[in-house]
């Protein structure tokens, strides 16, 4: 049914139970981590319902014309984007909602153009099928707005909302959907997947994707690496292994890059974080293995609590990046916040 998708054999096998008895939901909810194929899926599940698959798989947001499209939206006025809500529709029947503007938020401008949508009849056969990707990023008028579709969905609509975690949403949006949970694939279904797509640095793919076979695709390494260069420095300054001045001019990089979203470093920082406390509790397989040697030096000097105190700060931030906070002085406050007793602080002159 869903040929060439891997992983999350249980979702597809519901999935095929509703279709065969003929019993499909009008709202699905696919939840899970980032990059496990809920979008995917939700296409494939399209392209069951309408037939041209290859047309539907041009919504696809990682293909690169679309992901220039977005980063072009980025640089728009407001009002210009409000005007023209983003919406991908390569086939008349399949839309895609995606984030928009620099904050990636579903806007109320979109569901309002949802909802005008979904009046619309098929324009071929009896479905129609929209995609919201990453529905928690609705802010609370486009969830409230949202809501109103969902109460009275039309016959003919199929609606599919994706989100990292159901439970950022509405209480009343996720009791209005038949929900479907994704986990991380196995180790041995990424290798399967690796081996499949012929990916390079098969190893170090696996390790740093989670079971994610999105992140193992996209995962740009060299890219990653610097990030995670100046992230390891971050967290040496803040548990006082280095000094602040070995961060100035990492932090001064990080300021220049202007396509370079914090969440991209927030990232690095998470899995450094989760190697350190596998390395400190002694235990478990860290995904950083090239930089064993580096991370052990930094867990002989950290404990539990410091390590605790890291990843709730980090929590922060990444909840005030929808705010739009800056970069630079997001990770310098961190670094700040984490640093002990003794430990020179931002600014000061380390000889």
């Amino acid at each position: 049914m869903f040929e060439g998708f891997w992983g999350n054999a249980a979702v597809l096998q519901a999935l095929e139970q509703m279709l065969s008895q003929g019993r499909l939901a009008q709202t699905l909810l696919f939840s899970g981590p980032e990059g496990v194929g809920k979008a995917t899926l939700a296409r494939r599940l399209g392209a069951r319902l309408l037939g041209h698959g290859e047309l539907i798989e041009r919504d696809d947001l990682s293909l690169p014309e679309n992901v220039e499209s977005m980063a072009a939206r980025e640089k728009l006025p407001a009002d210009k984007r409000n005007d023209d809500p983003m919406v991908v529709a390569t086939h008349p029947d399949f839309l895609t909602f995606p984030p928009d503007g620099p904050l990636r938020q579903i806007s109320i401008q979109q569901t309002r153009l949802l909802k005008d949508r979904a009046q619309f009849m098929p324009n071929k056969g009896s479905r129609r099928v929209f995609l919201i990707d990453h529905v928690d990023r609705a802010n609370d008028q486009a969830a409230n707005s949202l809501l109103k579709t969902l109460e009275e969905p039309p016959d003919h609509l199929v609606l599919v909302m994706t989100a990292e975690n159901a439970y950022d949403l509405l209480p009343t949006i996720r009791s209005r959907a038949v929900p479907f949970q994704f986990a991380p694939l196995s180790r041995e279904e990424m290798r399967e997947f690796v081996r499949a797509r012929g990916l390079d640095q098969p190893d170090r793919r696996i390790a740093l994707a989670a079971g994610s076979p999105g992140r193992a695709v996209s995962l740009d390494l060299d890219a990653y690496d610097k990030r995670r260069t100046a992230m390891l420095a971050l967290l040496r300054v803040a548990a006082g292994v280095a000094p602040f001045g070995t961060w100035v001019p990492l932090s001064e990089a990080i300021a220049r890059s202007k396509s370079e979203k914090l969440d991209l470093y927030l990232t690095v920082l998470y899995g450094l974080l989760r190697d350190l406390l596998l390395l400190v509790q002694g235990g478990g397989e860290i995904r950083n293995e090239d930089i064993r040697r580096d991370l052990e030096g930094l867990a002989a000097r950290i404990q539990f609590a410091w390590i605790r105190q890291a990843v709730a700060r980090v929590d922060e931030i990444a909840m005030l990046i929808r705010r739009n906070i800056q970069k630079t002085i997001a990770l310098d406050a961190l670094i700040a916040d984490l640093m002990g007793p003794g430990t020179p602080r931002p600014g000061t002159t380390v000889s």
